[in-house]
């Protein structure tokens, strides 16, 4: 008998789409977005197909290499990639993931830009750090309006020009962001970096960074001590007049996942930078950017938990054991079913979101205040809940998903970055309670939102006034810190899925997540609940 005869393996998933599920679909063409529709569609199925699955295979297993010096000692700092990280790169930047958006006078620009993100995401998440912050870059900028004259133009533009060159000689530029400090890490205001003025207007810049994000961008936005306080400042690898800055990178940082972007430590000696926004206000300036970076995490979950969610269902439907293929078999139903119920109430509340980011754009000032709370909030909870979300889709497929060739090793790495990127768990849930102190037009904003769904079931009415109930006492709010904006995240999500989603979901997700009829594992979901209409919405096209 022959003894290696291969059955019940299958087949791959490499090849079709697994991104554009029909919740992508139909917040696309809800959030005014739905002329996008055959680029989002396309772009998943290139993503997703044999070709860019071996660029971010390959991008992954040989990540970047630091070069400090050349062959006769002089320095350098230059970071080599593979080709296949800049062919990523490049078709990032042609589909206008990056800046894009901010120079499009077009509804629904940043909701297209969006869908884009979790389409083509399951390509590679490493690259999509300097696509991010080219993009959340834009907003912190026009603080100062000379100095976006300058640049955003090519910042939005859809080339990707590599390499060190003064950067307005460029045909597209790529930002990066350097605020972390060994010290300090989240308290910025910890920094000892100094920046001292010269006569010219510009600044020198001295001290330590201990987080850059992608170091060989073009340009970074930075935080330093200046005699006004701590302050933002740009900072170009390459001087107007071609000569490098004084930039010099020590060394990248050996990171768990996230292999194919670069991360290193940068030392500053008297390093020429420009001062965005106004001296004292670093914080109030670079949280633009932040705040848009902290929009492409929670895209980033909605995209890992799709990417989770199609693998495993695709192997359950493929696999056979005890007579039956693994999705017919009851209990890996209510798995597969919970974690497809959590990745579309991820991907619904994302596109919200980026619909307000698109209409704040043009100047709507109540969605404005609503993206305020609602980001930080989905931030928090989305980048929390996908590290158990991808544990739990590598786990369906057995000791196949352990292996690397699975992928899913590469998606079990990557899950924790996005929590701790722009504010771990702690920071994003405080800062929700501050915007709510801070800002009472943004918590009423919030609230609005949520009542659009009351009276519409009475399990989110009762999770709704309880919700209401813990602002009512505000004395240890930030011990309850976690727990209050988990609910927020929940009743913003179950308010989206009850009058706009598909009604299996809606039903599943209120009754076990709001509705208390639910365990800690994925998979305890409540008898009686449709798990075969929820996963024909999750199959893969």
């Amino acid at each position: 008998m022959p003894t290696h005869d291969v059955f019940n393996q299958v087949p791959p998933l490499v090849g079709t789409d697994i991104s554009t599920h029909p919740a992508l679909i139909e917040g696309l063409h809800r959030e005014g977005a739905g002329w996008a529709e055959d680029e989002v569609r396309a772009l998943g199925a290139l993503g997703n197909g044999e070709h860019f699955q071996t660029a971010g295979r390959l991008a992954n297993e040989h990540p970047p290499v630091l070069h400090t010096h050349d062959r006769y000692g002089n320095r350098v700092d230059e970071v080599e990639y593979l080709p296949e990280y800049h062919e990523l790169m490049t078709t990032a930047v042609q589909h206008g993931l990056h800046g894009t958006p901010w120079a499009e006078d077009r509804v629904g620009a940043h909701v297209a830009r969006a869908a884009k993100v979790v389409s083509w995401g399951v390509a590679d998440a490493g690259h999509l750090c300097p696509i991010s912050m080219t993009y959340a870059v834009v907003p912190a900028l026009r603080t100062t309006p000379d100095l976006a004259a300058q640049y955003e133009p090519l910042l939005t533009n859809r080339e990707y020009d590599f390499g060190l060159r003064a950067p307005l000689d460029k045909r597209g530029l790529i930002a990066g962001m350097s605020m972390t400090e060994k010290q300090g890490g989240s308290d910025v205001r910890a920094n000892t970096t100094q920046a001292v003025p010269t006569s010219d207007g510009t600044y020198r810049l001295t001290g330590h960074k201990w987080f850059t994000s992608a170091p060989m961008s073009d340009l970074f936005l930075t935080l330093a001590q200046a005699q006004g306080g701590l302050s933002c400042f740009l900072v170009p690898r390459v001087l107007p007049d071609g000569t490098r800055n004084a930039f010099f990178l020590q060394r990248l940082k050996d990171k768990l996942g996230n292999k194919s972007n670069a991360s290193g430590e940068v030392e500053y000696d008297g390093a020429l930078g420009w001062l965005v926004g106004e001296e004292g206000r670093g914080v109030a300036t670079i949280i633009e950017m932040v705040n848009m970076t902290r929009l492409d995490c929670a895209l980033m979950a909605a995209g890992g938990m799709r990417i989770g969610t199609a693998t495993a269902l695709h192997h359950a439907t493929h696999r056979h054991a005890f007579g039956k293929a693994l999705v017919d078999q009851p209990a890996m139903a209510n798995v597969l079913a919970d974690l497809a119920v959590d990745s579309e109430a991820a991907t619904s509340v994302v596109l919200r979101i980026a619909g307000a980011v698109d209409r704040a754009a043009r100047g709507d000032a109540a969605e404005k205040a609503f993206r305020r709370v609602a980001l930080s909030v989905t931030k928090y909870w989305l980048c929390k809940r996908l590290a158990s979300h991808t544990v739990e889709a590598l786990e369906c497929l057995g000791g196949n998903g352990y292996v690397e060739e699975s992928g899913m090793p590469r998606l079990y790495r990557e899950a924790p970055l996005i929590s701790i990127w722009e504010g771990s768990g702690n920071v994003a849930a405080l800062d929700t309670l501050r915007a709510m102190g801070r800002e009472p037009e943004a918590i009423e904003a919030f609230f609005g939102e949520l009542d659009l769904a009351a009276g519409t079931d009475a399990r989110y009415d009762d999770a709704l006034a309880l919700l209401r109930k813990q602002f009512s006492d505000l004395d240890d709010l930030p011990f309850r810190a976690r727990r209050v904006v988990e609910q927020m995240a929940l009743l913003l999500q179950g308010s989206l899925l009850l009058r706009h989603g598909d009604p299996a979901v809606a039903e599943a997700f209120v009754r076990s997540r709001l509705g208390g009829d639910w365990g800690i594992a994925y998979g305890t979901l409540p008898a009686g609940v449709d798990t075969a209409a929820i996963l024909d919405r999750a199959r893969v096209g």
